[in-house]
């Protein structure tokens, strides 16, 4: 990565450029807060980056700044444009600035830090090269080892994270390979818990029960869907939870031991709910029949 070329700022009009092989999607919730911060400040405050290919503009960092930008009706901006650079580094260029400066959440953070460790050690050759041969008499598992626990050595330095953590997500995020664009789907954030349960899979169905059944919200967590599996595998009737019937017996619950001045309060407060709910949609009728 010596004589790296050093990008230039110039204006770009933003429909010339194009956006693919992303990994991660645009989220309504980035470009919302991208948003509120320009009505707060006036404008985006960083350019996105740019990369010039002979068959034209690529992003490479920005994908919500440009979905914002795009909402804002603004036709051109100011871009860092690269030039002259490798795959390889266009791609540590999104990574580290996703790293460095978007809220992500531990699946975004661990599919990022996975793929950053194999372009790391494409740029790194001698990294990978000297583990391995440090440790022949142990074989490529140990060399693969050492590989890891330095990439998570600078990559902890970068971001300030702790190496443990780095370590943790990498090998979640090196596991979980297609099933993150599945998971990007469950109702409920998943978290690095569920992500180091998930890698701990080895077999195909269970696995895409699990996630499936974080996909469907039956479950809180992949530890829970992973005995729901082992007790059905067993041959045990295990129910499935219903999230309206949860939501309905809590609200019950809540209802009953509140008292009367209390119970008014939440009339007045969801007044317009209760209106909605009667007249709106299914008639509650429905409701009540089924329930029958």
């Amino acid at each position: 990565m010596k004589n790296l070329p050093s990008p230039i700022l110039t204006r770009v009009t933003l429909s010339e450029i194009r956006a693919s092989n992303r990994l991660r999607p645009v989220s309504q919730a980035g470009v919302e807060a991208i948003l509120a911060s320009v009505a707060e400040i006036g404008q985006i405050k960083d350019p996105m980056h740019v990369r010039a290919k002979k068959d034209g503009l690529i992003l490479l960092a920005g994908g919500h700044r440009m979905a914002a930008y795009i909402s804002l009706g603004i036709e051109e901006a100011d871009v860092w444009l690269w030039s002259g650079i490798t795959d390889d580094v266009a791609r540590l260029i999104e990574i580290d600035d996703n790293l460095a400066g978007a809220e992500m959440n531990a699946l975004d953070t661990a599919v990022f830090l996975a793929e950053r460790k194999k372009v790391y050690e494409r740029l790194h050759p001698e990294t990978a090269a000297a583990a391995f041969k440090g440790n022949q008499h142990t074989g490529s598992v140990a060399a693969d080892t050492m590989s890891v626990t330095s990439f998570a050595r600078a990559t902890a330095e970068k971001f300030g994270m702790s190496d443990r953590h780095v370590r943790r997500l990498i090998e979640a995020g090196t596991k979980l390979g297609v099933d993150s664009a599945r998971l990007r789907q469950a109702p409920r954030p998943v978290s690095l818990k569920d992500l180091i349960e998930i890698a701990k899979i080895s077999e195909v169905t269970e696995r895409y029960a699990v996630i499936d059944a974080l996909i469907n919200g039956q479950v809180k967590s992949a530890g829970e869907a992973r005995r729901v599996w082992t007790a059905k595998e067993a041959g045990h009737q295990v129910p499935i939870k219903d999230p309206v019937e949860d939501g309905f017996q809590a609200l019950m619950k809540a209802w009953e031991r509140a008292p009367m001045a209390a119970k008014k309060r939440f009339l007045l407060e969801h007044e317009k709910d209760i209106w909605e709910a009667q007249n709106k949609g299914a008639p509650l009728a429905n409701w009540s029949e089924a329930a029958e």
